[in-house]
Protein backbone atom coordinates (compact mmCIF):
# COMPACT_ATOMS: atom_id res chain seq x y z
CA UNK A 1 0.00 0.00 0.00
CA UNK A 2 1.58 3.91 -0.87
CA UNK A 3 0.26 5.84 1.53
CA UNK A 4 1.12 9.73 -0.48
CA UNK A 5 1.11 13.67 0.99
CA UNK A 6 -0.12 15.86 -1.95
CA UNK A 7 -0.08 19.38 -0.51
CA UNK A 8 -1.68 20.70 -3.14
CA UNK A 9 -4.72 18.11 -2.96
CA UNK A 10 -7.61 20.74 -0.92
CA UNK A 11 -10.97 20.33 -2.40
CA UNK A 12 -13.24 18.01 -3.51
CA UNK A 13 -12.39 18.34 -7.29
CA UNK A 14 -8.64 17.57 -6.71
CA UNK A 15 -9.82 14.11 -5.16
CA UNK A 16 -11.23 13.32 -8.14
CA UNK A 17 -8.35 14.41 -10.76
CA UNK A 18 -6.05 12.73 -8.30
CA UNK A 19 -8.47 9.44 -8.41
CA UNK A 20 -8.89 9.39 -12.03
CA UNK A 21 -4.93 9.96 -12.45
CA UNK A 22 -4.14 6.89 -10.07
CA UNK A 23 -7.04 5.35 -11.96
CA UNK A 24 -5.32 5.70 -15.22
CA UNK A 25 -2.72 4.10 -14.19
CA UNK A 26 -3.85 0.85 -12.08
CA UNK A 27 -8.19 0.64 -12.96
CA UNK A 28 -8.47 -1.49 -10.16
CA UNK A 29 -6.98 0.35 -7.89
CA UNK A 30 -8.23 1.02 -4.15
CA UNK A 31 -7.96 4.65 -3.18
CA UNK A 32 -8.56 5.95 0.07
CA UNK A 33 -8.50 9.98 0.41
CA UNK A 34 -7.76 12.03 3.41
CA UNK A 35 -8.30 16.08 2.38
CA UNK A 36 -7.98 17.00 5.86
CA UNK A 37 -4.34 15.72 6.03
CA UNK A 38 -3.77 15.47 2.44
CA UNK A 39 -3.09 11.91 2.21
CA UNK A 40 -4.15 9.60 -0.38
CA UNK A 41 -3.78 6.00 0.03
CA UNK A 42 -3.64 3.42 -2.61
CA UNK A 43 -3.62 0.05 -3.21
CA UNK A 44 -2.31 -1.19 -6.12
CA UNK A 45 0.16 -3.74 -8.14
CA UNK A 46 1.35 -0.82 -10.72
CA UNK A 47 5.25 0.63 -9.54
CA UNK A 48 4.75 3.33 -7.08
CA UNK A 49 7.18 5.69 -9.46
CA UNK A 50 4.55 5.55 -12.26
CA UNK A 51 2.04 6.40 -9.96
CA UNK A 52 3.90 9.32 -8.90
CA UNK A 53 4.55 10.15 -11.70
CA UNK A 54 0.79 10.57 -12.68
CA UNK A 55 -0.39 12.50 -9.83
CA UNK A 56 2.62 14.63 -10.76
CA UNK A 57 1.64 14.66 -14.60
CA UNK A 58 -1.86 15.64 -12.96
CA UNK A 59 -0.55 18.98 -11.13
CA UNK A 60 0.03 16.78 -7.45
CA UNK A 61 3.48 16.28 -6.84
CA UNK A 62 4.16 14.26 -3.93
CA UNK A 63 5.83 15.72 -0.92
CA UNK A 64 9.17 13.92 -0.23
Amino acid sequence: MLKLKLPDMTCGHCAGVVTKAVQDVDADARIDIDLATQTVSIETSADSGKVAQALDMAGYPVEA
